[in-house]
């Protein structure tokens, strides 16, 4: 995950124009000049797979950041307060979290035309729901520990002990739950980009390439197809295992207290 986190931030100096086309090289095998080969339209595989790497993680990064932070204080608020604010901010997130995701997105994307921000949005919404019930749920067990007790008999205000007691105590929590949600930010966004909507061509994207290099496969060429392929299968599994390492973790943080 982390060598395409770097190949997403430095893939400008480290490829060459994932746009440059080159015909005479159409579907070529990989060679010194194309170390993974050529697509269809001539460009160069390793470009477009490198290049790919930044909407594929960076924008997936983002949206698993703004739907972080907003789950977060919605699942706090919601577990502190209970009462009606719980039932309101609860049923909000019920009802978000039965829209499809994709959907979703494409509602969206009509909306707002060509481009990543629509999709991003609506992936973001999509995913707030699932961790504000995380939180909320963490909330009100925390409220039941000494610690809260003994912020309250200080004089602290409840903001103050929700933001910088209870929320801090569930960072290995969050941080669990978001690298699951990175995975279905990543598959989710891949997804729509190989549907055309997201990455506006001719930008790389690995979802976009995956559509764009079905013409190759039928033809024998597999690279266009099987590298962002193979680039998508191992962010996802990278992501399920730091997840499930961070969640063992808290398990065992949780059992040694």
């Amino acid at each position: 995950l982390g060598v395409a986190v770097f190949a997403a931030v430095t893939a400008r100096w480290i490829a060459p124009d994932p746009s440059a086309v080159d015909l005479s090289a159409t579907l070529a095998g990989p060679s010194p000049a194309h170390w993974l080969g050529a697509d269809q339209q001539g460009r160069d595989v390793y470009a477009r797979l490198v290049h790919g790497a930044q909407p594929s993680l960076l924008i997936p990064l983002v949206v698993v950041s703004i739907s972080t932070v907003a789950g977060a204080l919605l699942g706090l608020a919601a577990g502190w307060r209970r009462g009606l604010v719980d039932t309101l901010i609860s049923r909000a997130l019920d009802l978000t979290l039965a829209l499809p995701g994709v959907l979703l997105a494409l509602v969206i994307a009509a909306r707002t035309g060509p481009g990543v921000v629509g999709p991003a949005v609506a992936i973001a919404i999509w995913l707030t729901p699932a961790m504000g019930r995380v939180v909320r749920t963490a909330t009100v067990g925390e409220l039941t520990r000494p610690y809260v007790a003994a912020y309250r008999l200080h004089g602290w205000r409840a903001p103050r002990i929700a933001l910088t007691g209870v929320l801090p105590n569930l960072a290995g929590l969050i941080l669990a739950r978001a690298a699951i949600d990175i995975g279905r930010a990543i598959i989710a966004l891949g997804s729509l980009s190989f549907l055309g909507v997201g990455v506006v061509p001719p930008a790389a994207d690995w979802g976009a390439m995956v559509n764009d290099g079905r013409d190759a496969l039928l033809q024998g060429v597999l690279l266009p197809t099987v590298a962002p392929s193979l680039a998508l299968l191992a962010a996802l599994v990278a992501v399920g295992v730091l997840g499930d390492r961070l969640g063992a973790h808290l398990e065992g943080r949780a059992g040694s207290s």
